[in-house]
């Protein structure tokens, strides 16, 4: 084959990469110019939204082109799932991972990386099982010079311990992975048919960079050391929550100096001429904004669901340093990596190719679907964002569907399986009868009575184009209809189990057969969707409500730290107390108390 028929693709994904940190999405004090350098050489999306939540959910997505949330928790790939480098590696493209993603040795991702021909594997990142020091390890005060809550778990120490391995960036993890990808590249370059994803945990938490990093972004904290935002409420005063996002946007700049030698090896080798090139993250994080650190219990806001991503494809080597509004999201990688070699998309993918929406920024979708299992469910057209929660006090009925029956870190347990059941399964498990498992809900996550479950409970309706920052929640039954009919649709194309739709107060739509166009699939009435409307109704005035000025505002929860009763005025460092919400979705300027 001839050089110029030769074709590679190169994807580069970060976990946890915040679309708003981003200078080239209106950032203007994070330092990241290779990420601007990145932009001038491919097309920016500005409408890429998550699918399924969080990380290993997502990269499910990424195998399998559908979505992951409505069947199943977080867990393997399935037995019966397609999986695009299993694909790859059928049709003579050689799949190769280099990655520093723990998760994908943990029970609930060990079916992922061995879908690859080749792959390798770096250790270290947020309590990775790796370096055994049993003193420290036993060792109660080890540590204890740190945040509280980092070292509530065993996990957060075996981090410490980790840490002490790395003092130099060269021994950093995401160095070492980026190390691996380019000699794969540098061994690779000559030769032809190769997929090479270079995967690394960062930017997620815990924050950790050398001081190289940090000082970049001087700041005034005096706190003890805080790099790990818990996964709650803020409690936190100002100078906390500034000091986090300083020590993101240091672990940001990081990222960028790696990916600017992936792109120093592009240029180097002049793979611009026949390898594509994707950047993309799984979802973004929460620093403050709504009142919140992190993912997953509240509200899937646009800092979590709308994230950044970049294509450069080689067939239009012109279609650079452009922007596109097309509406796309995870679900579309696997079919786009798949058409760029001209391998057919297998007929249970929904996800779309993106080639028309880069060149002419041609519609895919008329919407969007995103969430986690047992949360909100979340559909956006791209100017609406409709967030759905139970309507079921206890969030039931909810079943897990699958042959793999793990969660993340652990099997499903003996109370579990207690009562699981055989049952035929949908259409894309390709005849396989599953599991069908009573997934029980945390009350924690729904409770009205918990900070958390607040904001699960919420029924929610933005106009994130003349709101971005999700700060006014609007009260308009015809919009609630339009984005209603958009949500049942986009389930019924993802075959959703129908006790979704009880839990969501939702009617149910039939399919009329296999396929996922509007021809198979019949919607209930009009008057039965309009039924299901609750944004003028009791519960939807209260969800309105909870949004009002800014962000839906969680009380204080009495906290219990290991080993003592529930207090009632926690004794915390000067730091760490209650403080009124902030708004930082406005990304212009360094954040400051609104």
């Amino acid at each position: 084959m001839s050089k110029e028929a030769r074709k590679r693709c190169v994807v580069v994904m970060y976990d946890t990469l915040c679309r708003h940190f981003i200078p080239t999405y209106g950032n203007e004090w994070v330092k990241a110019p290779n990420f601007e350098r990145l932009a001038k050489r491919s097309v920016q999306f500005q409408n890429f939204y998550v699918g399924s939540m969080p990380c290993m959910p997502a990269r499910r997505e990424m195998h399998t082109g559908r979505y992951n949330f409505l069947h199943r928790s977080w867990g393997p790939l399935e037995p019966f799932d397609d999986s695009m480098p299993s694909i790859l590696n059928r049709n003579g493209v050689h799949s190769h991972k280099v990655t520093d993603h723990l998760h994908y040795w943990e029970d609930g991702g060990a079916t992922y990386h061995q879908r690859y021909t080749t792959f390798d594997l770096v250790r270290g990142q947020e309590g990775d099982k790796w370096i055994g020091d049993v003193e420290k390890f036993r060792d109660p005060n080890y540590g204890s010079d740190r945040w509280p809550e980092q070292q509530r778990l065993r996990y957060q120490k075996q981090d410490n311990i980790n840490r002490e391995h790395m003092d130099r960036v060269e021994l950093q993890p995401q160095y070492k992975t980026f190390d691996l990808g380019l000699e794969f590249i540098n061994r690779n370059k000559d030769a032809d048919n190769w997929y090479l994803q270079i995967e690394t945990f960062d930017p997620h938490e815990p924050f950790f960079t050398q001081e190289e990093f940090q000082k970049l972004y001087p700041h005034e904290y005096d706190g003890p050391p805080f790099d790990w935002p818990p996964y709650r409420e803020v409690r936190e005063d100002e100078q906390t929550v500034g000091h986090i996002r300083y020590m993101y946007a240091s672990l940001i700049t990081f990222c960028d100096q790696q990916l600017g030698r992936v792109l120093d090896a592009f240029d180097e080798h002049n793979l611009w001429e026949d390898t594509m090139l994707i950047v993309n993250t799984d979802h973004g994080f929460l620093m403050g904004e709504h009142d919140w650190w992190a993912k997953v219990v509240t509200p899937f806001f646009q800092e979590i669901a709308h994230i950044p991503f970049w294509a450069y494809d080689p067939r239009n080597p012109e279609n650079i340093n452009q922007e596109r509004n097309a509406l796309v999201q995870t679900i579309d990688l696997a079919p786009t990596i798949l058409d760029f070699f001209d391998i057919s998309l297998t007929e249970d993918m929904q996800g779309k190719p993106i080639f028309d929406s880069m060149t002419e920024d041609k519609e895919i979708r008329k919407a969007s679907l995103y969430g986690v299992m047992g949360g909100q469910v979340n559909v956006t057209d791209g100017q609406y964002v409709y967030m759905r929660a139970n309507t079921t006090e206890d969030n039931t009925p909810l079943f897990d569907y699958t042959l793999m029956p793990t969660h993340m870190k652990k099997r499903f347990s003996p109370r579990e399986l207690q009562e699981w059941e055989r049952v035929e399964g949908f259409g894309f498990m390709k005849g396989c009868k599953v599991m069908q498992i009573p997934t029980r809900t945390p009350p924690v996550f729904y409770s009205k009575d918990n900070p958390m479950g607040k904001g699960r409970t919420a029924t929610l309706l933005f106009d994130v184009q003349a709101d971005p920052g999700q700060t006014k929640p609007l009260d308009d039954q015809e919009i609630e209809i339009h984005m209603i009919k958009l949500m049942i649709r986009e389930m019924a194309r993802n075959e959703c189990p129908s006790e979704q739709y009880v839990r969501l107060g939702l009617p149910e739509a039939v399919r009329l057969g296999k396929g996922h166009g509007d021809d198979v699939i019949e919607m209930p009435s009009d008057k039965k969707i309009k039924e299901a409307c609750v944004l003028k109704k009791p519960q939807g005035i209260e969800s309105a409500d909870h949004g009002a000025e800014g962000f839906p505002k969680m009380p204080f929860q009495k906290v219990a730290w290991e080993g003592e009763k529930t207090l009632d005025s926690p004794t915390f460092p000067d730091n760490l107390k209650l403080r009124p919400g902030y708004l930082f979705s406005q990304t212009k300027e360094v954040p400051e108390k609104t």
